[in-house]
């Protein structure tokens, strides 16, 4: 049977639940206030840490550094954003964390740094056959509750959805800049509320009976799936990884139109309606025009103008599809041995 899913806010004034020491200090000094030996806690976890990328306790903490720049936890408070110590913290994990990324994505030959070089690079790469298919098991196989932990594991980003990209706007200029600010606007709707991206993607988990409050089901979602949104926030936040987050979403784009062809399949074939499968009926059309600009207008035109930022172009987009794939595959085994692919939390 699959865990009750979390759907009331928490008793304590903590958002969600710390899964360790980093993170219950971290979230007790971003709620309120008291400030505890985070650093040091944060460093001697790096250092015992088997897999960071797989580390509850380290891959929360970050998360939770991360929502306080985004604003998007409430119960986190505002004036504590830009306090050395949390700030102090937050490099101490996030260094570990892109290090031991550095060192498990495996990233092809860079092409020359043209934009049809690049391009053609990265529909390659995007390309490639890769393991077993989430999406079409969802299109053929996954029952109903296994539809509701997919969409589980989709709102730590779905709904936020661009927000990790839009901190390179900023950072960019000529060409790249304005290949990103067209995919942006048409992901925040193109100037229509009710057809932002996001919200789309909340109307389809209130569909599906689910709450579509942000952080909801931080509890109930694993190390991996945290890491896939702490993946992009860090290439987004980090100034000198503007090549990794504009990587990340060409290869974000390039491999989204089918895969959401195959989830509204699924869902449709599940007995959802218009309200839940809108979001990715929106993708398959939306995507497909996106993944063309991304490669070559944004990616390639970035690494045409800085080819000095190439090597990292390849790696985000080789990190987007090795971290996204991890949270697939984890999900697939955990269903391939009868199992919820949410967490199991006491007493909850």
């Amino acid at each position: 049977m699959p865990p009750t899913l979390t759907t009331a806010a928490p008793a304590v004034a903590a958002p969600f639940r710390a899964r360790g020491p980093v993170s219950a200090a971290v979230l007790q000094h971003l709620v309120d206030g008291t400030a505890t030996a985070h650093t040091a806690l944060a460093d001697a976890a790096v250092v015992a840490s088997v897999d960071i990328e797989r580390d509850d306790d380290l891959q929360l903490a970050l998360f939770t550094l991360y929502a306080s720049a985004y604003g998007s936890i409430e119960a986190l408070r505002a004036d504590l954003e830009w306090d050395p110590a949390l700030i102090a913290t937050r490099r101490v994990i996030e260094d570990a964390f892109e290090r031991s990324l550095r060192r498990s994505v495996v990233v092809p030959t860079l092409p020359e740094p043209t934009a049809d070089a690049v391009a053609r690079a990265l529909f390659s790469l995007t390309g490639a056959e890769g393991g077993p298919s989430l999406s079409r098991f969802l299109a053929r196989k996954a029952t109903v509750d296994q539809a509701r932990e997919f969409l589980v594991h989709r709102t730590v980003y779905t709904l936020r959805e661009a927000d990790p990209h839009s901190w390179a706007i900023p950072r960019l200029s000529g060409r790249p800049k304005a290949a990103l600010v067209e995919i942006q606007s048409d992901e925040y709707g193109g100037g229509r509320p009710d057809r932002v991206h996001a919200a789309l993607f909340a109307r389809a988990v209130r569909g599906a009976g689910l709450d579509d409050v942000y952080g909801t089901y931080i509890d109930d979602v694993p190390a991996v799936t945290l890491a896939s949104l702490n993946t992009m926030s860090m290439f987004g936040l980090n100034r000198r990884l503007l090549g990794a987050i504009v990587g990340h979403l060409a290869a974000f784009e390039m491999t989204s139109s089918i895969p959401n062809r195959l989830y509204s399949e699924g869902l449709r074939r599940l007995g959802y309606g218009d309200d839940v499968c809108e979001y990715f009926d929106e993708h398959v059309e939306a995507d497909a025009v996106h993944e063309q600009i991304a490669g070559r207008d944004l990616a390639g035109a970035l690494a045409e103008d800085r080819p000095d930022l190439l090597a990292d172009i390849v790696f985000g987009a080789a990190a987007c599809l090795e971290v996204d794939d991890r949270v697939g595959r984890h999900m697939l085994d955990a269903w391939s041995r009868g199992e919820s692919s949410l967490r199991q939390v006491a007493g909850r």
